[in-house]
């Protein structure tokens, strides 16, 4: 049975879908079967990340309205995937996704579920496939405050192992009082440190170019560290 992990925000524009492209992708290389499913209805980019745009034919859309199953709609590759409808609809129920996820757990050891930012209907409809959570904040107060509501949401709808990855970390502006420092990021958002992601520039051209980072890259060392510690392995937050 997969363990099934929401990627949630509080606000916008934190790198919660390059978090799920970059942990599916390092998740992958240990020979992990995973599935990503873009939740984000009218806003999808996963499939830019992950490569695979020219592929789609049917969205989780498809399988909640019967034109399709969901075997149709998985886009196979390292990181299988679905991707999210363009538009919203009645039949786009909590019950109907968590059964859709239901159906393919078996198949995969992690599946992860990039949720819309906000606590609205749609992190709420993404979070009904989920079991666990992880929620993306950067190391500023706007950020961090609405990753604690994003946090209390989540705990709200049932979620109990919630973690935290704090992005675009950068010591230097830290040391100079311009970001929150990591404990800060802790104590204010109250969730549990699962991994830091440096600041990592090459990264936000990801986005556009659809090209891979580089498997050095502080980023991709990043996930790899996050992946190794998602795995149950003791080992350091940040690399020394």
């Amino acid at each position: 049975m997969a363990n099934r992990i929401i990627v949630a925000s509080g606000k916008g524009g934190v790198g919660k879908s390059t978090f799920t492209a970059g942990i599916s992708k390092a998740l992958s290389e240990r020979d992990k079967k995973i599935l990503a499913i873009d939740c984000d209805i009218g806003l999808r980019s996963l499939d830019i990340l992950l490569g695979n745009s020219a592929e789609i034919v049917f969205d989780w859309g498809d399988v909640l309205l019967g034109r399709c199953s969901v075997k149709q709609a998985i886009i196979h590759g390292d990181v299988d995937f679905i991707t999210a409808p363009r538009n919203a609809d009645n039949a786009f129920t909590g019950e109907a996704f968590r059964k859709m996820v239901d159906s393919v757990s078996e198949d995969y050891d992690y599946i992860f579920i990039d949720s819309p930012a906000g606590i609205g209907h749609g992190m709420q409809l993404a979070a009904f496939g989920a079991d666990n959570a992880v929620v993306i904040t950067t190391p500023d107060n706007v950020c961090v405050r609405s990753c604690s509501r994003a946090f209390n949401e989540l705990e709200s709808l049932g979620k109990e192992n919630i973690r935290l990855i704090i992005n675009m970390f950068e010591a230097k502006q830290v040391c100079k009082g311009r970001l929150l420092n990591i404990d800060e990021c802790i104590d204010e958002t109250g969730v549990q440190l699962l991994g830091i992601i440096p600041m990592d520039r090459k990264l936000s051209f990801v986005s556009v170019t659809g090209d891979e980072i580089d498997e050095y890259s502080p980023s991709s060392l990043a996930f790899e560290r996050i992946a190794a510690r998602l795995e149950g392995e003791k080992i350091r937050l940040i690399y020394q």
